[in-house]
């Protein structure tokens, strides 16, 4: 993969906005969120994959940059990619750009565990879900 996927479109609606007229912090996570479900699905990681195994996963640490504001009325595309998969953890970033403009609005990249949902532990992926991980890093640095 040498280019970051396109994971979410979407708009930006006037709930979306708080008091100050600016898309809310929460409305940027959960749009990212959004994105995480279509990047994990690329790579095999679904939700009846996620079901019948008894598998989950969880974000264990994600930062974000906000670069400029959205209001309503606003389109928005993200772009996702892995950045790093390893047995039980892969690290991933999202970049939501103003869909007219293009310009970068925000940035986030997060650390996901892919885990035993009875046990509530880490464990390794299947083989042909980690190397279809692997196969999907970039290299880039997702703060530029």
């Amino acid at each position: 993969m040498t280019e970051l996927a396109v994971t979410y479109r979407g708009t930006v609606y006037p709930w979306h906005c708080d008091h100050m007229g600016h898309m809310n912090v929460m409305w940027y996570v959960g749009k990212f969120d959004e994105a995480t479900w279509q990047l994990m699905a690329s790579v095999g990681l679904t939700p009846d994959y996620l079901r019948s195994e008894g598998r989950g996963t969880a974000a264990v640490d994600q930062r974000i940059s906000y670069r400029r504001e959205l209001h309503a009325g606003d389109t928005v595309v993200i772009r996702s990619a892995f950045l790093e998969a390893k047995s039980k953890v892969v690290r991933f970033c999202h970049r939501m750009e103003h869909a007219v403009t293009g310009e970068i609005c925000a940035v986030t990249v997060l650390t996901g565990v892919h885990m035993d949902t009875v046990a509530r532990k880490a464990v390794p992926m299947p083989d042909a879900l980690l190397e279809a991980a692997r196969k999907a890093v970039v290299d880039l640095d997702p703060w530029e």
